[in-house]
């Protein structure tokens, strides 16, 4: 059997194939936050798919932790019917999901709110971003608090997982790079410090609420001077020690204009992953412009990563594990009803 098909761990969690569908922002919610009908529809089609693992999209923690005012939320009780409905509608047709727990930081453009950030610097002067407030000590306790009962939340709507969102320059991301966090506190200056709130969150999370966690990184912001690879892995060895029990590794995100852009071409963040797979003893999921089969083999038989994110192309097609199963000679993974489809 093809390793894409083989069926495998994530912690406790087992996936019946290494397929994943990462996070997307559908915005399509209001300013209530809530589930909609679009998001019912959008995530059980790829569950009919035969997705291993589905992400919903940047759920935020708090109002003023949304990207938009379209943003899901799950900050208080009343979000959890929708959820629950998702996960279960999901769960139907064999498909593992998890829920990214998200805050935006100073990429936030939610009308209503002021952003917060780890030092009082704006994204953005072109795009309508404000200037964030730079938090105190009250205000990180607050957010821990706020990451544990969103996960608890998540872990009463039945998901199967969580993923904190420390990537694409949002809030936890923010404080990981020296560019984005001038903090002269225990949360700021040396990368221990600077890593510490994630460390810190994760540890919360797994002692309290009990789902296997995943966490999505940036891998590289890109910057001569700033987080870099080898940031990387001391981040995941670090989350390791704390029961995390996948790095999920992208790139990008923290600045609006950078130094060192690649090449966006197939795989072009796989060798990223592949060094933290080669640092830690935990599963790791590669990411970023994977659109074939045959690309995703080529990750797993390398040892790249332990299981293959597929964003954009699962947009394009919510069957590419049925076209995976027929390019790869294992039509036993088709779903029946469709098989005279090939």
């Amino acid at each position: 059997m093809s390793r894409f098909f083989q069926k495998a761990n994530i912690g406790k969690m087992q996936l019946n194939n290494r397929i994943i569908m990462a996070p997307m922002c559908m915005y399509k919610s209001d300013n209530s936050g809530k589930v909609k009908n679009f998001h019912h529809f959008h995530y059980t089609a790829r569950a009919l798919g035969k997705i291993g693992l589905i992400i919903v999209e940047a759920t935020a923690i708090e109002p003023r932790g949304r990207i938009s005012n379209n943003d899901l939320g799950l900050w208080e009780k009343s979000q959890i019917k929708g959820h629950k409905k998702l996960v279960d509608s999901c769960h139907k047709f064999g498909s593992k999901i998890a829920l990214q727990i998200a805050h935006a930081g100073r990429k936030s453009i939610v009308k209503e709110t002021t952003p917060i950030a780890p030092s009082k610097i704006i994204f953005s002067k072109n795009l309508p971003c404000k200037m964030p407030n730079s938090m105190d000590s009250y205000d990180i306790e607050d957010i821990k608090k706020k990451f544990v009962k969103t996960a608890k939340r998540a872990k009463k709507a039945g998901y199967d997982a969580v993923e904190l969102h420390a990537a694409h320059g949002y809030l936890l991301c923010e404080f990981l790079s020296s560019l984005t966090n001038k903090r002269e506190d225990t949360y700021g200056g040396s990368l221990e410090n600077r890593c510490r709130l994630t460390v810190e969150i994760a540890k919360l999370i797994k002692q309290k609420v009990g789902l296997p966690l995943l966490v999505r990184i940036s891998a590289d912001e890109w910057m001569n001077e700033g987080w870099n690879i080898e940031d990387s892995v001391y981040l995941s060895k670090e989350l390791e020690k704390v029961g995390v029990d996948a790095i999920h590794v992208s790139a990008g995100g923290n600045q609006e204009v950078v130094d060192n852009m690649p090449e966006i071409k197939p795989l072009y963040q796989c060798h990223y992953a592949k060094k933290i797979k080669e640092s830690v003893n935990i599963p790791v999921i590669a990411v970023g412009f994977i659109t074939t089969p045959h690309e995703c083999e080529e990750i797993l038989n390398n040892n790249v990563s332990d299981f293959v994110a597929l964003g954009r192309e699962l947009l394009r097609n919510p069957n590419f594990i049925f076209n995976a199963a027929q390019e790869l000679n294992e039509r036993d993974f088709i779903e029946s009803s469709y098989l005279r489809a090939y």
